[in-house]
């Protein structure tokens, strides 16, 4: 049981929230987290740095209203949590609450089994999975002069306890690869990158990863060499299946965040059961895709991971909620309340968020198209929650030119507006791809870390900003 990880009993937990709830509050909850970091690193042919850390403590939060008090702690002696939950106690101000009496202790589905821990992977078996990716990214292209390549993974414990009485423990593997690769060719330079990652054990690395970094990393640079800028302007844009998502998580996807939408900051605030898109459609955000990296048994506030229906057939059936603004609007949480570590407290944040497949096919949306790009590699992107006006630079793609693809392109920004670009999706191919790079999301402050995927689709007009 976790409470013998932390060194903490049922007692002690009671005591704590008694403390907390002694001003008064609605709710209080404990957030325990223990997690074990480690990172690999090859450069110039040789692993040459290697880390390890460990962070451990426990956050102790408040609600009062829809107001937060919060404090935490990185000892769990229960003197000391006490202290903290005084201070997050002073939020509110009111005759003192009685924590639970009887305690609900929950097992939750599994969605990303162990059987092979981090923690139990010695350095030196380790170092075989960089050296295979360094010699594999060599061996696909003469004009390859440099290669990186990184290997981070971690396990975190989890324990949580509320007022409501309910204990739950989980443990969380995660892993992250990547394979950077420099090329020369003549007097001209370009650089690429691969990522994966996963909610997994040490079966992550195997071949076929290593394989598919190296080919993606080499790829995506190689073609480089031949991109030119397009002109700039208003033209149609065909997103690729997997990486676009970043489309739809940065332009609308934070904008279905329940907070934003409480505090009528997003544009989607009134639009709660109206038409905003194309009937065609279906856009979901899930914690219970096996290993996913945005995968979660169950979230931050002790809530069931599950499958949100935000958007269905072109309807706005739900926000992404945490408990307080579940509360709100009346309606169960959703399992969104995320955070990133004990330090801060929960927020509606995205698990893997993707749109579903439509009914016809890549090759048919670019048929359609006459003059304009396709685009499937992104690098980065700003939006405004508010306006939804967003930017996002290309690293690479193609002219689009009576129906098919011609010319590479590179280094380019698309710009638009969320809302108007999803209104503006006219095809859904039937490809969906959840992309499985290390996207990792900020908000507030924090961050947390998400997967994200698209069918390819046709956005009948969004300005390029090119030559």
């Amino acid at each position: 049981m976790m409470l013998a990880h932390f060194n903490v009993s049922e007692s002690d937990l009671r005591k704590v929230l008694a403390v907390a709830l002694e001003k008064g509050g609605d709710y209080a909850d404990l957030f325990f987290e223990h997690t074990f970091s480690n990172s690999l690193v090859l450069q110039d042919g040789a692993v040459n740095r290697a880390g390890s850390h460990i962070d451990y403590g426990v956050g102790i939060r408040v609600v009062s209203g829809y107001q937060q008090g919060y404090a935490f702690v990185e000892d769990v002696n229960p003197n000391e949590m006490m202290k903290a939950a005084r201070v997050a106690s002073r939020i509110a101000n009111g005759p003192s609450k009685v924590p639970p009496v009887k305690t609900d202790a929950k097992v939750f589905k599994n969605y990303y089994p162990i059987i092979h821990s981090w923690e139990e992977e010695s350095i030196q078996k380790k170092i075989p999975c960089l050296q295979q990716i360094n010699k594999r990214i060599f061996e696909l292209d003469a004009r390859l002069v440099k290669v990186n390549a990184a290997l981070y993974d971690n396990t975190t414990y989890v324990l949580y306890f509320n007022s409501e009485g309910l204990l739950c423990s989980d443990i969380r593997p995660m892993v992250r690869l990547y394979g950077h690769c420099v090329m020369q060719q003549g007097d001209k330079i370009e650089n690429g990158f691969s990522s994966r990652s996963a909610r997994k054990d040490v079966s992550f690395l195997t071949d076929a990863v290593v394989e598919e970094i190296a080919q993606e990393a080499v790829k995506q640079t190689a073609i480089l060499f031949d991109a030119v800028k397009p002109k700039g302007g208003e033209m149609p844009v065909v997103m690729g299946a997997g990486g676009s998502g970043i489309l739809l998580h940065e332009a609308i996807g934070h904008a279905f965040e329940a907070d934003f939408n409480r505090k009528n900051i997003s544009i989607f605030s009134d639009k709660l059961g109206k038409l905003i898109c194309n009937k065609d459609i279906t856009i979901v955000d899930d914690g219970t895709i096996v290993n996913e990296r945005g995968s979660i048994n169950f979230d931050d506030e002790g809530i069931a991971a599950q499958k949100t229906a935000i958007v269905t057939e072109g309807v706005l059936t739900s926000y992404l909620h945490d408990r307080i603004s579940a509360k709100f609007y009346g309606v169960p949480p959703t399992g969104n309340g995320r955070r990133e570590s004990f330090r801060f407290i929960p927020i509606p944040r995205m698990r893997s968020t993707y749109m579903e497949n439509g009914n016809t096919t890549e090759a048919d949306i670019i048929a359609a198209v006459k003059n304009g790009i396709f685009v499937d590699n992104f690098t980065n992107g700003q939006v405004q929650i508010g306006e939804g006006d967003f930017t996002f630079f290309v690293k690479s793609g193609y002219l689009i030119e009576n129906g098919k693809l011609t010319q590479p392109i590179k280094d380019i920004n698309i710009i638009g507006n969320g809302p108007k670009a999803l209104a503006d999706i006219s095809m859904v191919a039937d490809n969906l791809k959840i992309d499985q790079g290390a996207w990792t999301c900020g908000k507030d402050g924090q961050s947390c870390p998400v997967s994200q995927g698209l069918p390819s689709v046709l956005v009948k007009q969004l300005t390029v900003g090119g030559v």
